[in-house]
């Protein structure tokens, strides 16, 4: 029985991709595996939106390349092979480039790849597999889960693709345009991951609350992703509701009233900032200004007012000064974040801001970078510490990997907490009492 190892780069969807190929190879018959030296197939689900992730998959492929004296298949998966195509077979001996519509191709072909090896002498022609052509319905491929015992929570993928064209971004290039899966069948997965005892599904997508725009209609004033909303929230046994990644525009009224209304539906929002100066945000192509994103910040607030935003902010634009960066910091300052994801400026081959003028150097990126990290940092643990003594809901999800002797799960605010008790907890909602905090999570005890 050949095993298979599959890594993974990069963001929530990328996992969900992974976990799609991994039960399509386990239903030929395939073990997946956490062993290299074990593994008779390894596969890199790559990423694209920060060069430090394609440098870390190419230099581990490059690695394992140097190293396969034996009869290993290589393979490259996902949005770096999407991107750079039949390049990747280049200067590195590797065996399959997937990209991100034939995620539903890599069983068969990693089958078709073990065949012709045992066919071949060592001393035979290199035989390589590329496939990142478009394909009408990928969207509606990854729909498959493997759920372990007890397994909490799920993430749900109900699109692909983004039309947005945001400056600094290589994911239309790499995901392809905005194509949407039917209600019917997500809620139909949802309800299978249910019935295997999940509590909680998180609803994925590149701009996740534009979904159904090109394909479905209004009804009654709601747009197509509360509408989803509305029909995942309704399904029997479902304890919690989330979604990601949105964009700012896609916060539409009806969406922002969903969240006083349907109780199943976390009150945790993630909102990309991303600047917080105006001149820096049109060069974005946002399609938003820094007075309209706090106007909405407001609006979802007076709608639930414990409500937790999280979102994502990226320093050294390419012309950002002094000024913009302050506007940045600022606004942060203002709307007091629960979590921020803050990245320095990364250009990306083929993206308009990578040629664009005035990039900015290093040594300022990674000098705003830090005096943003600290004070976000500051201001999201004064925010813990405000619930040490306090009762919250969690959602517990198992072992936390820095220490297996605690428990961990999250809030419906998607706080961590990490805690201890029996092992039955896991996959149960529970309350626990908090009695301290660290910079990043929740210490506390089962009441």
């Amino acid at each position: 029985m050949p095993k298979v190892l599959i890594k993974t780069y990069g963001c929530q969807m990328n996992e969900r991709d992974s976990e799609q190929v991994a039960q399509m190879l386990i239903a030929r018959g395939f073990e997946m595996t956490t062993d290299e030296n074990a593994a008779d197939v390894i596969l890199l689900n790559t990423c694209s939106v920060r060069d430090m992730a394609e440098q870390k998959a190419l230099g581990k492929m490059r690695l394992l390349a140097h190293h396969n004296k034996g009869r290993k298949v290589l393979g490259f998966l996902g949005c770096m092979a999407q991107s750079r195509g039949p390049e990747l077979t280049k200067g590195i001996a590797v065996d399959l480039v997937v990209g991100t519509q034939k995620f539903h191709r890599v069983a068969e072909y990693v089958e078709e790849l073990l065949s012709r090896r045992r066919g071949q002498s060592m001393d035979d022609v290199r035989f390589s597999i590329v496939d990142v052509e478009e394909e009408p319905g990928s969207q509606e491929t990854i729909r498959d889960h493997t759920v372990r015992p007890r397994q909490a929570s799920a993430f749900v993928s109900i699109m692909q693709g983004c039309n947005m064209r945001c400056t600094f971004c290589i994911v239309p290039q790499t995901r392809g345009a905005e194509r949407s899966r039917s209600i019917a069948e997500i809620v139909r997965e949802t309800e299978g991951l249910v019935a295997k005892g999940v509590k909680e599904v998180t609803l994925l997508g590149q701009i996740v609350n534009l979904y159904g725009r090109h394909e479905l209609p209004k009804v009654d004033g709601k747009t197509p992703f509360v509408q989803l909303l509305e029909a995942v929230h309704a399904v029997e046994g479902l304890q919690r509701l989330r979604f990601t990644s949105p964009h700012p525009i896609g916060y539409k009224a009806d969406l922002i009233e969903a969240f006083g209304r349907l109780p199943k539906l976390a009150e945790h929002v993630h909102l990309p900032l991303q600047s917080g100066s105006d001149r820096i945000l049109k060069a974005m192509h946002r399609g938003y200004t820094a007075q309209s994103y706090l106007e909405l910040v407001g609006r979802m607030r007076a709608v639930r007012s414990d409500l937790a935003i999280t979102t994502d902010i990226i320093i050294g634009f390419p012309g950002e000064t002094g000024a913009d960066y302050q506007a940045t910091r600022d606004l942060a300052e203002q709307v007091r974040f629960d979590n921020a994801f803050i990245f320095g400026y990364s250009q990306r081959k083929d993206t308009p801001a990578a040629t664009m003028p005035g990039q900015v150097e290093e040594a300022v990126i990674e000098a705003r970078h830090q005096d943003l990290l600290e004070r976000t940092n500051a201001i999201i643990k004064e925010k813990l510490d405000a619930l040490v003594g306090a009762r919250v809901e969690v959602l517990c999800e198992g072992p936390s990997k820095n220490n297996p002797r605690r428990l961990t799960g999250r809030t419906r605010g998607n706080k961590i907490v990490l805690f201890e008790g029996e092992e039955r907890l896991i996959g149960q909602v529970i309350e626990v009492e908090v009695e301290r905090t660290s910079g990043f999570c929740l210490y506390g005890t089962p009441v």
